[in-house]
């Protein structure tokens, strides 16, 4: 039995369609991230399955019952927003404990429940707080406790860490991850950064203008994208695209990691010169400008001196290459263009 189960699920506004014929199953306990570029209908999706957004056609199933027509709070799902939407004149406790004394659960119940949830999240010491009292990531931190004070079948994330600063994005992402293993809880999460889905998720979505491009494993998406969209969006740096195979593959376009660019000041395949030298530290990121594939990335591990202007030469290596139609679908070994052009 699936936690979720989305069939041939679309939404219309007006004459617009902006989720077309959506199918998917999410398994009990498992992460699932719905990812792609802003307008791609990703929040959207996700606000259908809570309720808050009406299924124009398809069905929305939730430990196989259809939820179509259920209201947002009997759909057992808990949600937690980009806003942290706190009650500024209650405590940490008491925000998290409303949804249950709304329900009329007893106090003890409603105090086991925030106990748990406060020391799960590093709350305690701040359990008597108001939010205003708190910075941004324990606000969060507040949103997602009450969240877990539910028990919900579903815990749906839209953006939550958009808010934070870069830090505080890469600690309360560790955070979410491990209240994932501990609660075994099943989770949707939206997000347009692709670095969070790779990061968090055990399946990802990745959608583009309403349409579901690719289901995956996070690194079966990297290995094995399904068109240049995934391939492109997936990855960071993003992959190179080439515009024509200096491989020997004339008739089809040629994607490389920057990780599998050799770069030379000798010799190679692709001629080009330095126009930008990122040091980060742990890697050097060399962006190359060339004459026929305009501006390629290099990816190095270590410290790495090049100077801007300077001619260089890139090979990729041909058995890390991904060649696409030219219709962006990925070509595989032993197919033709055609065959390309027929893959769905």
């Amino acid at each position: 039995m699936s936690a979720l189960t989305l069939s041939n699920v679309t939404k219309t506004f007006g004459t617009t369609e902006v989720i077309t014929g959506v199918d998917l199953d999410v398994e009990p306990g498992e992460f699932c991230v719905f990812v792609g570029p802003s307008g791609c209908g990703k929040s959207t999706l996700l606000r259908m399955i809570a309720g808050l957004e009406d299924v124009t056609s398809g069905d929305v199933k939730i430990d196989d019952r259809r939820v179509n027509d259920v209201a947002p709070a009997k759909r057992e799902i808990a949600m937690v927003f980009q806003s942290y939407a706190l009650y500024p004149h209650l405590t940490v406790r008491d925000n998290m404990g409303l949804a249950l004394k709304q329900a009329g659960t007893s106090r003890a119940d409603i105090t086991a429940a925030t106990d748990k949830a406060s020391a799960m999240l590093g709350l305690d010491p701040l359990i008597d707080r108001r939010p205003s009292e708190l910075s941004g990531g324990q606000r969060q931190r507040v949103a997602i406790g009450r969240a877990i004070v539910r028990r919900p079948k579903l815990f749906l994330f839209d953006e939550p860490l958009s808010n934070l600063d870069a830090a505080l994005r890469v600690a309360t992402r560790i955070e979410i991850a491990r209240l994932h293993r501990e609660l075994g809880a099943t989770m949707i999460y939206v997000t347009h950064d692709q670095v969070e889905a790779m990061t968090l998720a055990d399946k990802i979505v990745v959608l583009r203008a309403g349409r579901v491009e690719q289901v995956g494993p996070p690194m079966e998406l990297y290995n094995d994208p399904a068109n240049t969209f995934v391939a492109g969006f997936i990855g960071s740096p993003q992959m190179n695209f080439l515009k024509s195979g200096p491989l020997g593959l004339s008739s089809a376009q040629m994607g490389i990691r920057p990780e599998h660019l050799e770069i030379s000041t000798e010799a190679g395949q692709i001629a080009g010169k330095i126009s930008h030298v990122e040091k980060l530290g742990g890697e050097t990121l060399v962006y190359v400008l060339t004459e026929d594939h305009g501006l390629l990335t290099v990816r190095l591990f270590g410290e790495h001196d090049y100077q801007v202007d300077a001619p260089v030469w890139l090979t990729p290596d041909a058995a890390r290459a991904f060649h696409f139609d030219e219709h962006g679908q990925r070509l595989r070994p032993g197919e033709s263009s055609a065959a390309g052009r027929a893959t769905p």
